[in-house]
């Protein structure tokens, strides 16, 4: 009588998982993986094996290896969860300058070097000023040295004509026509810069007169032109031409 209910039950679960494993691979469903309960599947073992349980055991085979398997992959998570969980604590990376600091050392940095720029420029205009300065400073002075020179040629050519004009006012032949054309040219030529000099009673000196006749005199003190024979000229500073005198010494 067991029998029967035995090979009923066993033809029943053969044909079940075979009709449905055709029918899913007919359909092109995937394969359900069952995931069992530990506490129902050790429950389930520690009940005594029955001819029925031992059934339900062979047929359960590849679902309990499908078990193992899982349980294997959940304790694998677990177990990685747990590390990082555990992990040394993360240390955060030191915090980067923010951007308005590094704008602003970038800006002092520019300022900086436009200063630099600007202070070296401004010594080189100083330099190209005081050089450009005794340059004009020099030409003014050449320029002045050659007119005077110039100058100091004509006058030197027309000091004859001026010492003939001398004369003749001695000898008071100044009159009339003549001595205006004489005054006249005697001022035109003082416009230049042109003076006389060497009168009679003017003390001796030897870097303006030039001595061609000595005498003693107890009417002297120094050295003094008794007798000027011709005047002395200057343009300026400038000698021109010194003046012959006679001197009188001291007795």
């Amino acid at each position: 009588m067991t029998e029967k209910p035995r090979a009923a039950r066993s033809g029943s679960t053969g044909s079940a998982p075979g009709g449905s494993a055709a029918a899913g691979q007919g359909a092109g469903d995937e394969p359900r993986v069952v995931i069992r309960d530990k506490r129902k599947i050790g429950k389930s073992t520690e009940q005594p094996v029955t001819d029925t349980s031992a059934a339900d055991a062979a047929a359960d085979v590849p679902a309990e290896g499908l078990v193992e398997e899982a349980e294997v992959v959940v304790d694998e998570i677990v177990a990685e969860d747990e590390a990082q969980v555990s992990g040394p604590p993360v240390v955060d990376a030191p915090a980067e300058p923010g951007e308005p600091a590094v704008a602003a050392a970038s800006l002092d940095a520019e300022q900086a070097s436009l200063r630099a720029e600007l202070d070296e420029r401004t010594r080189d205009l100083q330099r190209v000023s005081a050089e450009y300065a005794n340059y004009r400073k020099r030409v003014d002075r050449d320029r002045n040295l050659v007119q005077e020179q110039a100058t100091g040629g004509v006058l030197t050519a027309l000091l004859p004509i001026l010492d003939d004009l001398d004369r003749a006012r001695e000898h008071g032949d100044l009159v009339g026509p003549f001595g205006s054309v004489a005054e006249q040219l005697t001022t035109a030529l003082g416009k230049f810069g042109l003076t006389a000099f060497g009168e009679q009673g003017d003390p001796f000196d030897p870097t303006r007169h030039e001595a061609v006749a000595h005498q003693t005199s107890a009417d002297v003190t120094e050295p003094t032109c008794v007798q000027v024979m011709r005047r002395g000229y200057q343009l300026g500073e400038r000698l021109l031409r010194p003046a012959l005198v006679a001197v009188a010494d001291p007795e």
